[in-house]
């Protein structure tokens, strides 16, 4: 497995925007903290990552209705789906210069209730000091679910199931998907927005 980056030039991950707003008093704040709090470069991406997984809850694991988006919302509120805490630590390592972007997987999103594909959000990062990308899933963990921070080898979330239409894709977006978005914004509820996840990228209608 080899991840790769969907633009050369390295500035687009470290872009600050709408949703990626590290400029926001409070995600600055934070990551200043964990950058203090770090050995080094490697040990804040590991810092962040874990704080995003556990200290930020999912928000169907936390029973929460409200939707959340951009990374200072995802603090504010404590919670956010897979794609909004992936949103948050982007903007946290963008915060101190760490390339950062966006991955995704088409899962089932549930065997029993829900047999249907959505995209589930992931974070691609750059590690300087093994001159390496590598992708990691801060949704959160619990039973069945553990996710990890690993160098060597990938620890997500959910194992991919092709005999059931799951798929992964291991290109790192500069930018949240725009589909991805315009659905997170579309919803108030968390349970209109469980009628309504992606099922299609807009990266999968441009190329950049």
């Amino acid at each position: 497995m080899k991840v790769s980056i969907y633009m050369n030039d390295i500035s687009e991950y470290l872009k600050c925007n709408a949703v990626v707003d590290f400029d926001h008093p409070s995600v600055s704040r934070l990551a200043d903290q964990l950058y203090d709090e770090s050995e080094n470069e490697t040990d804040f991406i590991r810092r962040s990552y874990e704080y995003v997984r556990d200290r930020i809850s999912h928000s169907a694991d936390a029973g929460e209705d409200s939707v959340t988006c951009a990374a200072s919302e995802v603090l504010g509120a404590g919670h956010g789906i897979c794609f909004a805490k992936s949103h948050l630590l982007a903007a946290i390592l963008r915060s101190k210069s760490v390339p950062a972007g966006f991955c995704y997987q088409k899962l089932i999103l549930d065997d029993e209730t829900a047999p249907v594909l959505i995209y589930h959000g992931l974070s691609g990062v750059y590690l300087r000091e093994y001159e390496k990308w590598i992708r990691l899933d801060a949704r959160g963990n619990k039973p069945g679910v553990d996710a990890r921070f690993s160098v060597d080898f990938e620890q997500l979330a959910f194992p991919i199931r092709p005999e059931k239409g799951e798929a992964d894709n291991f290109v790192i977006y500069p930018d949240p998907d725009t589909e991805v978005v315009r659905t997170l914004r579309s919803h108030d509820s968390r349970e209109e927005l469980w009628k309504d996840l992606p099922t299609r990228l807009g990266y999968e209608t441009i190329k950049g």
